[in-house]
């Protein structure tokens, strides 16, 4: 069964929040997948017409694009949704522009994931998170 991706839309807040198991515990992501939507960053990967996860695309990082989050559904992770949603990034990035992203050195599937995708280390950012330093990634741009 193939994933469709589309733009987020204020109707799909709570299924995106029920797809995020930290958005059920934790308020603030609720408030910011909310935030995301509005200011239309945020897209939508479904499968069989159910939503199997969300990412969030920015110019936040040094005015760059950033893949701010991927989430897969717990049911969905490992079948092809977080490939999906980001290879459907990269087709938005214009040419000659870089796609930035980062994950917790503990993240092993999308440490996996990004370099199959393209992207090529680009540093550490200690102390964001006690004992589980953040790993700078960037897709440059292809000739």
């Amino acid at each position: 069964m193939s994933v469709e991706i589309r733009a987020a839309g204020a109707g799909d807040v709570a299924d995106l929040v029920a797809a995020d198991p930290y958005a059920q515990v934790d308020a603030g992501r609720r408030a910011q997948i909310a935030e995301w939507v509005a200011a239309g960053h945020c897209f939508v990967a479904e499968r069989g017409g159910r939503i199997a996860g969300y990412c969030v695309l920015n110019r936040e990082f040094f005015d760059s694009f950033f893949i701010k989050l991927v989430a897969v559904a717990e049911t969905e992770r490992r079948s092809g949704v977080g490939t999906a949603m980001i290879e459907h990034l990269v087709g938005l990035i214009p040419p000659g522009e870089k796609l930035w992203t980062s994950t917790n050195e503990s993240n092993a599937p999308m440490r996996s994931l990004l370099p199959r995708l393209g992207f090529i280390a680009s540093g550490r950012i200690d102390n964001l998170d006690d004992g589980d330093p953040e790993l700078v990634f960037v897709r440059l741009p292809t000739s």
